[in-house]
């Protein structure tokens, strides 16, 4: 195997601190030196909250939502071609889309999300500075996990191109950009979590403001109290990814003014505020008791929340230690988040695997979205 040497984003004139307005480089002295850059940024699991950052809700009420990144990456890897070719590559779904060099692409085919991103950069960014280049993608959990996987692809993608070209984006501006990117331009449906989750990392309580306005707040935790937390968690996958018809069921809802909908709403929220005091107390019986009545409220925002194989798991995962659960994420499939008694964790993990349910412990990370340059 061929290992690529590793090299100081200052070559690239990329510094850590980057001034707003000043012009971006136009990736000349990359492309020449024969140096591609390496990306990542992190999957989160939705502790509290998730839902109140749809609009319209946030909109009406103000959400705000609580998580926490984990040791699970979306990649991104950026390199310059000598053709006039653009070469998109997702490696994880074995999927590959190359196409002639262009200022835009269109977003019916290809790989959306990667077309997404190029046509922001070039758009918004390059000033018709178009580059032929390459870029491949992997994901560590599939999409539709719950866990904002392709949110933090796309925050990936947009942290190489920001190190490629030395652009003036600050994490709010990177969080945003790629909120706009999958909202607007591929009119995904979805929140605001994840992407201000993937940018930031760390343990966050964000407000979502009236007006697309975002607040991150970090949480200053005592360690033992997020190693009980750790240690408690188990995480395990349902065996089918989140439906987005959850997602538009719930906006329909909150538009109709649906009283129970909105009154699960209102409840997420009020858990999210809780869990947090919890949290910062170190009281993680609360914060589990609080898992539960959230796990509640959420299945009143939709009857896609739940489902019968979904039920399964939860069953299978009481009967062998679980004491609360909810989906991470918006429901209908995707990952599972479990709390037990730490010393019954292994028992717990074991069961639901001989089970073929796949599960694991799951360790939280402080960093965000970050970039490196290696040479070719």
């Amino acid at each position: 195997m061929n290992y690529k040497t590793a090299v100081p984003v200052e070559a690239l004139g990329t510094r850590a601190a980057i001034s707003i307005g000043r012009r971006p480089s136009d990736g000349k002295f990359a492309q020449k030196a024969g140096i591609s850059i390496r990306s990542r940024a992190p999957l989160r699991l939705g502790l509290a909250g998730g839902g109140t950052d749809l609009s319209p809700y946030c909109d009406e009420h103000g959400g705000v939502s609580l998580n926490a990144t984990i040791g699970r990456y979306a990649y991104a890897h950026l390199s310059f071609r000598d053709d006039n070719k653009l070469c998109f590559s997702a490696h994880d779904v074995n999927q590959e889309d190359v196409v002639p060099l262009a200022a835009e692409l269109s977003l019916d085919g290809g790989l959306p999300l990667h077309r997404a991103v190029y046509n922001r950069m070039a758009r918004d960014f390059l000033h018709g500075r178009i580059h032929a280049i390459s870029v491949t993608s992997t994901v560590d959990a599939p999409m539709g996990s719950g866990l904002g996987a392709s949110s933090a692809l796309v925050v990936a993608l947009i942290e190489a191109y920001r190190t490629a070209f030395d652009l003036p984006l600050g994490r709010y501006d990177v969080a945003r950009l790629a909120f706009e990117v999958e909202r607007i331009d591929l009119k995904l449906a979805g929140g605001r979590q994840d992407q201000y989750a993937a940018a930031f990392g760390g343990l966050n309580f964000m407000e979502f403001l009236p007006g697309g306005h975002v607040i991150v707040n970090p949480l200053r935790i005592s360690p033992s109290y997020v190693y009980e937390f750790e240690a408690s968690l188990v995480v395990c996958f349902s065996g089918q990814s989140r439906a987005s018809a959850v997602i538009q069921e719930q906006v329909k809802a909150i538009t109709q003014s649906d009283k129970g909908a909105l009154e699960g709403m209102h409840q997420l929220k009020s858990d999210a505020m809780q869990m947090k005091q919890a949290l910062l107390r170190g009281d993680i019986q609360e914060v589990s008791e609080i898992l539960n009545r959230s796990w509640e409220a959420k299945q009143r925002t939709s009857g896609l929340v739940s489902s019968s194989a979904i039920e399964r798991v939860f069953e299978l995962a009481r009967k062998n230690g679980a004491v609360s659960g909810k989906i991470s994420g918006a429901g209908g499939g995707g990952f599972l988040m479990l709390m037990t008694d730490p010393e019954q964790r292994y028992r717990l993990i074991t069961a639901l695997n001989e089970n073929g349910v796949y599960a694991s412990s799951v360790q939280f990370t402080e960093g965000g979205a970050e970039a490196w340059a290696t040479s070719r």
